[in-house]
């Protein structure tokens, strides 16, 4: 019978079994616990184990290093020469890697390299779930219902490579999403956290967030399509923000076909992008939002290289004091742009120096504006000018007057993240936040709200 080993074994058999020119692998040792509760009951609550080996194999050749990449999930001991074996059998059936360089070497090992994985389970829900059954109560008595879900993931990853390096990182990763409805369904409210360990999140101060949205909705206002001044609060924001990191890659700017591209080749490096003191920035070590120190690249794309697993991340501000600072790069890509090493970092902060809340934003506002949720459905329209189009979701609002007046209809937007940076006449306070749409790939955002002259409901989204 085969033995299940630890991580840190797998990796090093893996290792101990190559006969190419290179190897890479990298173990992800995955538990979770979850909650999901419908009409102010949980329904049903569950834990999780898994384990992925991702083994990448390099050989060199006259016309250069060819590398192949197998990943499989439950690998036990008996597993793993196969897996390796396969891998390097995909090395030598592929012609040279375009992102081709020498692994990286001479990273300092992790002292917990040989520790076991750190997990999850159902005690991380230990005063959450109280909580959650006290808010049950209070929306029980006060006529709505409560339907939602909590998850926390903790995966342990382990980076051995035949360079020297031994690299872990835990990376713990929670989410919250509250939905508040009307007995007769025909009123619905959203707020969603992230969170590492759900000690942060208070499902009372939630319920009572969207206790109010549900009272603004009792009067409906229909309103057309066209350009309003919008509140985007910062779940929206990051939403937004975060499709223009993953659009931010340079070498795509060089060759002309992104909205951070200029005629004739160049980028646009240097060039102010909004008015604000606006700073959007990554950084492993910031508070609360801690990711990865060094790169995890399980395959290679635009974005990322297999040759740069185990590559030191620093703090990166891709755009500061409103000014387009980085664009993100490989080892390989930076030296096609010759710009510098600049790879993608799992969080994202937008910082304008502003102080007000959301709220303090909306009791601020002369005339009329409108306040949203949240976003979904975002699809790319034209990469060009990075327009976006998506839709409203959970409540729009009205405000007059510095007053939330009633709920109107949900729109259809069309917007470029770029543009409205340049457009955005105020930034509130920075503060954590969930994206909604982009949550189950990226959790680790810092957004302020902001506000927006004129975005542009293109038209009415009936029903939504």
């Amino acid at each position: 019978m085969s033995r299940v080993s630890k991580p840190y074994e797998i990796v090093e058999r893996a290792l101990e079994l190559s006969t190419t020119d290179g190897l890479v692998a990298i173990a992800d040792e995955q538990s979770s616990a979850n909650l999901r509760w419908a009409g102010n009951a949980l329904t049903t609550n569950g834990v999780t184990r898994g384990r992925t080996l991702t083994v990448i194999a390099t050989v060199d050749g006259a016309e250069g290093t060819a590398s192949g990449v197998v990943s499989r999930s439950a690998v036990t001991t008996d597993d793993l020469e196969p897996l390796v074996r396969a891998a390097e059998a995909a090395a030598r059936g592929a012609g040279p890697a375009e992102d081709a360089q020498p692994l990286v070497s001479g990273v300092p090992a992790s002292p917990d390299f040989t520790d076991a994985p750190a997990e999850t389970g159902s005690e991380v829900f230990a005063d959450f779930a109280p909580a959650l059954g006290d808010a049950f109560a209070r929306a029980r008595s006060g006529g709505r219902e409560l339907y939602g879900f909590a998850n926390h993931e903790l995966t342990s990853t382990y980076v051995g490579t035949s360079t020297g390096l031994r690299l872990r990182h835990d990376q713990p990763n929670g989410t919250l999403e509250l939905n508040a409805k009307s007995p007769d369904r025909t009123r619905s409210a959203w707020a969603g956290r992230a969170t590492r360990d759900f000690k942060d999140v208070d499902p009372a101060a939630m319920d009572a967030e969207l206790a109010q949205r549900l009272r603004w909705a009792e009067r409906r206002i229909e309103l057309p399509a066209g350009r309003y001044e919008t509140l985007l609060p910062p779940t929206a924001v990051a939403d937004l923000l975060i499709y223009q990191l993953w659009s931010s890659t340079a070498r795509d700017a060089v060759e002309g076909r992104t909205v951070f591209s200029t005629p004739g080749g160049g980028t646009r490096l240097g060039e102010q992008l909004a008015p604000l003191p606006l700073t959007l920035r990554s950084d492993p070590h910031a508070p609360g939002l801690e990711s990865a120190p060094f790169v995890i690249a399980h395959s290679s794309g635009d974005s990322g290289s297999v040759f740069d697993n185990g590559l030191p991340l620093a703090p990166t501000d891709w755009v500061r004091d409103g000014k387009l600072e980085r664009l993100t790069t490989t080892r390989h890509s930076a030296g096609l742009t010759g710009l510098p090493v600049a790879p993608g970092i799992d969080n994202l902060l937008l910082e304008g120096g502003g102080e007000k809340s959301l709220e303090e934003m909306v009791a601020a506002t002369t005339g009329r504006a409108l306040l949203l949720t949240c976003l979904w459905y975002i699809r790319e329209v034209d990469p060009a000018t990075l327009l976006l189009t998506g839709l409203t979701r959970d409540g729009v609002y009205l405000v007059e007057d510095g007053e939330v007046v009633g709920e109107v209809n949900n729109f259809r937007f069309n917007e470029s993240p770029v543009d409205l940076l340049s457009r955005a006449s105020e930034a509130g306070r920075t503060e954590k936040t969930l994206p909604r749409e982009w949550g189950d790939w990226f959790t680790r955002a810092a957004m302020p709200a902001l506000r927006i002259p004129d975005f542009n409901m293109s038209s009415v989204s009936p029903g939504v």
